[in-house]
């Protein structure tokens, strides 16, 4: 019977032993899942509501034109000595000392010449010299029939040119003509840029885009809106940093900039990247962009 009663007590301490590490394992690990699920907020680069400016685009092409261009026939044997031209002149110098009377420049430009090589003035016993004013550089555009209302004298014009990948020239437009042309269905106008700097050549391949239906809109970063089917949101950010999961209308994207029509204000702050660590009510550590 002694016997019998130690086993038991054995048994007993035995399950008593397992139930206290079970709880006491129970216990440790609640403990700490309270402590590490307490994770504190993701940092969230943030940025404000601006406004900024938004338009469409007429894009098309053109040629450059110099504001002034003149030529000179030269014959061989009226020059005083070999022809050397100088890169730039002003008005009233004298662009070639000849036997029949000087040259002189009627306004300032660049010079040039047609017919390059030794054969061609030999040849010829002529030749042909150019005079360049490209301070302002024209050109005619045609714009499509469609965009006849929008077009007018005045808008901005953004110009690129293959020589300069990374340059955005800029004009307006300085005319515009009275009626479309019933061939090309089209609208001849002419654009004007400032080429102070002479980099633009006359002759050279324009690329022109002429902005219309200019406005002041509400502006968020492209990586701030979410596009869920045909609707699109973003996340807005209130006083006690909790991200607001709201519906916006957009309008034009430019230059990762995206037009905010309703559903913002100005000065609102929203999510400007890291849209995929925000959860809708979930806190965040907001860091400014």
């Amino acid at each position: 019977m002694k016997r019998s009663t130690k086993v038991i007590s054995i048994i007993l301490i035995f399950f008593l032993i397992i139930a206290i590490v079970i709880v006491g394992r129970t216990m440790i690990g609640n403990h700490f899942k309270k402590k590490f699920s307490k994770r504190p907020p993701p940092g969230i680069i943030v940025t404000e509501v601006i406004e900024k400016e938004f338009s469409e685009k007429i894009e098309t092409f053109g040629t450059a034109i110099s504001k002034k261009s003149e030529t000179f026939k030269i014959k061989k044997e009226d020059l005083f000595e070999e022809l050397k031209l100088k890169n730039f002149v002003k008005k009233g110098d004298i662009l070639i000392k000849l036997k029949s009377g000087n040259i002189i420049a009627p306004f300032d430009g660049v010079l040039g010449y047609t017919g390059l090589t030794e054969d061609i003035l030999i040849s010829n016993n002529i030749f042909i010299i150019t005079l360049d004013d490209n301070s302002t550089i024209y050109s005619d555009i045609k714009i499509p029939e469609n965009y006849s209302a929008s077009i007018k004298k005045g808008l901005p014009v953004e110009v690129k040119l293959s020589s300069f990948k990374d340059k955005i020239f800029l004009g307006e437009v300085d005319f515009v003509s009275s009626r479309i042309n019933a061939d090309t269905r089209s609208l001849l106008s002419r654009i004007k840029i400032d080429n102070t700097d002479l980099e633009l050549i006359s002759g050279s391949l324009l690329e022109v885009s002429v902005k219309f239906n200019l406005r002041n809109s509400l502006s968020v970063p492209d990586t701030s809106v979410m596009v869920e089917g045909d609707k699109s949101f973003i996340y807005k950010i209130n006083e006690e940093n909790i991200a607001i999961k709201t519906e916006v209308k957009t309008g034009l994207r430019i230059n990762k900039n995206i037009e905010i029509i309703s559903g913002l204000n100005k000065g609102d702050i929203v999510v400007a990247e890291g849209l995929k660590k925000v959860r809708p009510r979930g806190k965040i550590k907001p860091i400014n962009k």
